[in-house]
């Protein structure tokens, strides 16, 4: 048996071939055009030497070019690396070598830190996206390249990847702050594109506005692929701007928005006309809980019900869905969709009772879980017990089988629908010379949902100025890593064993 995820867009070009499958300002794609681009591309990737199995890193922000260069990558069997635009030259060479990456596909943007990467890890190969409006890049090879490399008479490959092959290798940070590369197959993604899309009533004449970054597993599982999967049209945003969504919806008659709570609070605080809102039908809201305040303010507003679902990059994005306005439970994140089982599990890891009163560790296995930690059976293997996928979250199910998320475990922070892990952040800090001891926790924001801070201890005799070390660590790390808020304290609370106490700072 084989399966190749690129097949939903061959099938769709066949269905829908003259259906805009993109549009970006004034620029529209059909199914047709990317499925044939992405063909050439696929076409130029093996004529460039690359093979089935190389894992290629794809860094762009919300362009056709991510479309065409993601389904290239699959159809050529390779591997595909999504990674952020905000990522700095050391947190993109991590990321290459860590999945052994043949090669990176940037954009002019990022071309700096990018090269950077490339060199300092040993990659060949770097092609680069250029856009209007971006000063052209002075490094690696043009986007094009790709695209005219194949021979055109010669017939397009579409490797015959297996079912359980992986497609993609999504990197999320775990808690001691080393980024891990979870494995997602292509038979995961078919399922997080068909299931949940069949659940949720994507039509064909839907039209999404995408303003979710593409390299996030919320983006690229939930939207490039439901809507490629059902043949709907993506109105791509590359940089979230409310007023520009609100024009965006108003202009090509969006029926779809999917947004976390910072986009939502962003949108509330428009002015919006009735009639420019007029055709969405529905909101989907995810990447953190949304403030029930911000949900009932929202729909009152906009006239439209907001469905909120749960997921995580090791589950190909969807665990569980409010599946309509008819059958759902306000402030939950809904229930396991098909093939997924989720359980909350108490002290000695067992299965505790449903209701409001038995918090426990939210677990999941079913066909979305991740194939593991890419290189990192270690990893893999304390991330399951029994089968089971621990989410590190805590929660409870009530007596009709809603999920309710309660708290996080571990000690992530979700700043603007952004995962930061502090003890990623923790260790860069304490690269700078002057520093003792740091601590980093998230702290409520109204925008934002949470914000960075950082609790820093200076050595003896030596200063530190708040500016200078944020302008440090601003040079190290992606825009949304880096702590606003910096305290400084003569010491931090410590336990019997010298850990810091994190509670107490809170």
């Amino acid at each position: 048996m084989s399966l190749n995820i690129a097949t939903m867009l061959r099938e769709s070009a066949r269905s829908h071939p003259d259906k805009a499958a993109v549009i970006v300002g004034d620029v529209q794609l059909t199914y047709a055009q990317i499925d044939a681009l992405s063909d050439q591309m696929a076409a130029g990737l093996r004529a460039s030497g690359f093979k089935p199995g190389d894992a290629i890193g794809l860094q762009l922000p919300n362009l056709p070019q991510f479309v065409i260069g993601y389904f290239a990558l699959l159809k050529a069997g390779c591997v595909v690396v999504p990674m952020n635009v905000l990522l700095k030259a050391p947190e993109i060479a991590f990321q290459l070598g860590n999945s052994h990456a043949k090669a990176l596909i940037s954009w002019a943007g990022t071309a700096e830190e990018a090269d950077r990467a490339v060199k300092a890890v040993g990659v060949e190969h770097l092609y680069v996206v250029n856009t209007p409006g971006t000063p052209e890049a002075e490094v690696g090879l043009r986007f094009e390249t790709l695209l005219g490399a194949g021979d055109p008479n010669a017939p397009a490959p579409f490797e015959q990847t297996s079912p359980d092959d992986t497609a993609v290798i999504v990197y999320t940070s775990g808690t001691t702050g080393t980024p891990k590369g979870a494995e997602l197959t292509h038979f995961q993604l078919l399922m997080n594109a068909d299931t949940p899309g069949r659940v949720f009533g994507v039509r064909d004449d839907d039209v999404v506005l995408v303003a979710l970054p593409l390299f996030h597993v919320f983006g690229l599982s939930s939207q490039l692929d439901v809507c490629v999967r059902f043949a709907a049209t993506m109105v791509l945003m590359p940089r979230f701007d409310a007023a520009a969504a609100i024009e965006a919806i108003r202009r090509h008659g969006v029926t779809i928005f999917e947004g976390v709570p910072t986009m939502y609070l962003a949108l509330l605080a428009e002015e919006v006309a009735p009639e420019d809102v007029a055709t969405l039908r529905v909101g989907v809201a995810g990447g953190a809980s949304l403030p029930a305040e911000v949900l009932d303010a929202f729909e009152e507003r906009f006239g439209i019900v907001i469905l909120e679902g749960y997921g995580m990059t090791e589950t190909a994005s969807t665990i569980t869905f409010n599946v309509s306005a008819t059958d759902r439970r306000i402030y939950s994140v809904g229930k396991p969709i098909w093939g997924v089982e989720v359980a909350v599990w108490g002290e000695g890891d067992r299965v505790l009772p449903r209701g409001a009163d038995h918090v426990g560790e939210i677990v999941v296995r079913g066909v979305n879980t991740m194939k593991g930690y890419y290189d990192d059976p270690g990893a893999t293997a304390a991330a399951f017990t029994r089968g089971w996928m621990r989410t590190g979250d805590l929660g409870y199910v009530d007596d009709d089988g809603y999920l309710f998320i309660v708290d996080r475990k571990k000690d992530l922070i979700i700043r603007g629908g952004y995962n930061v892990y502090p003890r990623e952040v923790e260790e860069v800090i304490y690269t700078h010379p002057a520093v003792a001891e740091a601590a980093v926790i998230g702290v409520p924001d109204e925008r934002l949902g949470e914000e960075v801070k950082a609790f820093v201890v200076t050595k003896p005799d030596m200063a530190l100025h708040r500016d200078e070390l944020r302008e440090f660590l601003v040079e190290r790390m992606a825009a949304y890593k880096y702590p606003r808020i910096i305290e400084f304290r003569a010491e931090l609370p410590h336990g019997p064993t010298g850990k810091v106490l994190k509670h107490e700072l809170r």
